[in-house]
């Protein structure tokens, strides 16, 4: 590792998929005639053509792009013991415009992280091939309770506390930091995105529908993620993701920090990834809420969901206006959320994404005038 993190510029994690590897993924996954080892090679060769990428447009650290998943979240939860992906009636998630592949996670016992989770060797590929500071994103606690259907917890002792669904969640997510540091990962991130779902009218209402108050969700999360990182090696950087949905260029949730961000911030995490590229992420005023110290804020003002390339001088004037409230040491640059959440990607061409990390190096050298320091 050149640097150690945390950076000035950095990004989410995911990346395009590249045509060769959609299709080497259909071969294999639908009409089964490639096989696993077949696909693996391709996996891997794209992933080294993505380090390259990002290493040669100036970024102090690499992701694999998430290239061997299909979503950000359920690749890495069915890989957990006690957890499955299944394929159900009714089952796709809900966005602006679209609805995805009906595919639910079912909690069928107790979780764990088992030890040989296959995203540990993921993450040892990219260190293996990468010259900066190699990162892996993974979902955070949060993501296991709030994408789990009440009809698909099949777990007696969870139906009836959920406080012990979130016990064991924080002793899965302490036992994955551990297995995480032990394969050599000093920059893990968490996308823990429900936070800023839960400051959203609608959907806050429709959790009091089910039973849950909105807020003390809110705080059962925080705490669940603050327990899970405690006690981390020093040497070890933690950071986490939030936005409002990212699908082929659309979204879910609207609505400012302000429910949230004293809760978030009191998680303990180092490095915090904010969606605020539109209107819907709301102002900056929360960042107030943000501890002095060493903890690091980055602003997404630079969108993944559109081509378009914000200007220098825009950006510079979007930091004028956070540093009213956070330190600007305490800041950074990332997109505001990842180009290719799921395997579709979204609406933006491989030349566009490079286009935009290499706005984020930009501004870092502009503003900071290094990405690492």
């Amino acid at each position: 590792m050149t640097a150690r993190p945390p950076f000035r510029a950095d990004h989410v994690g995911s990346l395009l998929r590249p045509a060769s590897l959609k299709q080497a993924r259909k071969k294999h996954f639908e009409e089964h005639s490639v096989s696993a080892d077949e696909l693996r090679a391709v996996e891997d060769t794209e992933i080294r053509k993505a380090i390259a990428m990002q290493e040669e447009v100036g970024l102090p650290v690499v992701t694999d792009g998430e290239l061997r998943r299909s979503w950000w979240h359920y690749d890495f939860m069915g890989m957990l013991n006690g957890l499955d992906i299944e394929t159900q009636e009714g089952g796709g998630l809900k966005f602006k415009g679209l609805t995805t592949k009906p595919q639910v996670i079912v909690l069928k016992d107790r979780v764990s992280f088992p030890q040989d989770h296959p995203m540990l060797a993921h993450f040892k590929f990219v260190a293996e091939n990468t010259k900066v500071t190699p990162k892996i994103s993974i979902p955070g606690p949060s993501a296991c309770h709030y994408r789990l259907m009440d009809k698909n917890n099949h777990v007696r002792e969870y139906q009836e506390d959920l406080g012990a669904y979130f016990a064991d969640l924080t002793q899965t997510y302490k036992d994955a930091v551990k297995a995480f540091y032990d394969v050599g990962c000093r920059y893990l991130q968490m996308d823990d995105i429900f936070y800023a779902y839960l400051c959203d009218e609608t959907i806050r209402q429709e959790w009091r529908d089910r039973g849950i108050d909105p807020d003390w969700l809110i705080s059962e999360y925080s705490t669940m993620m603050r327990n899970a990182v405690a006690g981390r090696p020093e040497d070890m950087v933690i950071g986490m993701h939030m936005c409002r949905g990212n699908n082929q260029s659309t979204w879910v949730a609207e609505g400012g920090y302000d429910p949230a961000a004293e809760a978030v911030f009191s998680t303990g995490i180092d490095v915090f990834f904010m969606e605020y590229d539109s209107d819907r992420a709301g102002g900056l005023e929360p960042l107030r809420l943000l501890p002095k110290g060493k903890q690091r804020v980055m602003p997404g003002f630079i969108t993944t969901k559109t081509p378009e390339l914000e200007s220098l001088d825009h950006l510079r004037r979007l930091f004028d206006e956070a540093s009213k409230y956070a330190d600007l040491d305490q800041m950074g640059i990332a997109p505001q959320c990842g180009f290719s959440s799921t395997e579709e990607g979204n609406k933006v061409t491989e030349d566009d994404q490079r286009r935009k990390l290499e706005l984020v190096v930009k501004t870092a050298e502009a503003i900071w005038g290094s990405t690492t320091a």
